[in-house]
């Protein structure tokens, strides 16, 4: 074999070169020159910064990677975005692209599989696309409603400013400081009876407990108690206090006698105010009961 000319050595570095950096750049881009891939196209209003080698997600995982974006500029209205995936992947019939753009600021493409697993569209087909605004869009759509609070906080703080100028607030705060230093004395006082409360604890529970023992002396002579001995024996002075009582109201007895006859009431008075007429009389005159002498001698 001759040679290879020194030219010749040149080129065939340059070409090898060439692929190197060729599969290089394809490599950084995420494109693999080596496994099967089918293209696909999607139709966007607006891309939000999508570019070429842009990763495509299916369901979180990388599926493929944006190829081309080409700009309509027949129309002005659509943005065609070519992109590939792995071969293996079914994309459904119905399905949708998003683009979706992060706090970062970095953008990627998700496809929207839809749930149709007997239909599924063919290599170089084309699906829609929308922009998922995400976490800034949601922010974004807040403003207006945030400009419409700003006027109504500006007045809120102009109140709040002139309330905390009130010399009345001041004094109340001192109100307030003076009743937390009458609570914190009410507490100091409160622990300070609790303390003692705790010292007489013992003596009280003692005198709880010689009390609880007599309560339970008492309980049990209570019980000791013969009730119905008791109880028959309050029955039979009842029927003698009863006897007694038929007895003074009938006229048997020297008592029932005195106080049910008339005629010994009658001749008891008459007794009585005779004898009450002879004590009078007695009184007035003593000589005509009484016959003294000193010489034995009777009045005449």
């Amino acid at each position: 074999m001759s040679k290879l000319s020194k030219e010749i050595r040149i080129a065939l570095i340059a070409i090898v070169a060439i692929v190197l950096l060729y599969v290089g750049l394809n490599f950084m881009k995420g494109i693999s020159l080596f496994s099967n891939s089918a293209d696909y196209y999607v139709k966007f209003k607006d891309i939000s910064g999508l570019s070429a080698s842009n990763p495509i997600f299916a369901d979180g995982y990388q599926v493929g990677v944006v190829r081309d974006i080409q700009y309509d500029y027949a129309t002005n209205q659509e943005v065609v975005v070519h992109f590939t995936v792995d071969d293996d992947l079914r994309i459904p019939r119905g399905s949708s692209a998003e683009i979706v753009s992060d706090l970062m600021g970095n953008v990627k493409m998700n496809l929207l599989l839809a749930n149709n697993p007997r239909e599924r569209i063919q290599s170089g087909d084309t699906i829609v696309g929308d922009i998922n605004s995400g976490a800034m869009g949601k922010l974004s759509a807040m403003i207006p409603a945030v400009e419409q609070m700003l006027p109504k906080l500006d007045s809120i703080l102009a109140s709040l400013n002139q309330l905390l100028a009130d010399p009345a607030l001041q004094h109340s705060l001192h109100n307030v400081e003076t009743v937390t230093a009458n609570l914190t004395t009410s507490s100091q006082q409160l622990n300070v009876l609790m303390a003692g409360l705790n010292t007489q604890m013992p003596v009280m529970m003692e005198k709880t407990n010689a009390v609880l023992d007599n309560t339970q002396t008492l309980t049990a002579n209570l019980a000791a108690v013969d009730i119905a001995k008791t109880m028959e024996q309050v029955d039979q002075t009842i029927a003698n206090v009863q006897q007694m009582t038929d007895k003074m109201n009938s006229k048997e007895g020297t008592l029932g006698l005195l106080m049910n006859d008339t005629k010994l009431y009658t001749t008891l008075n008459t007794t009585v105010s005779s004898a009450d007429s002879l004590l009078t009389d007695l009184k007035s005159h003593p000589k005509r009961y009484v016959h003294f002498s000193i010489f034995g001698k009777k009045d005449k």
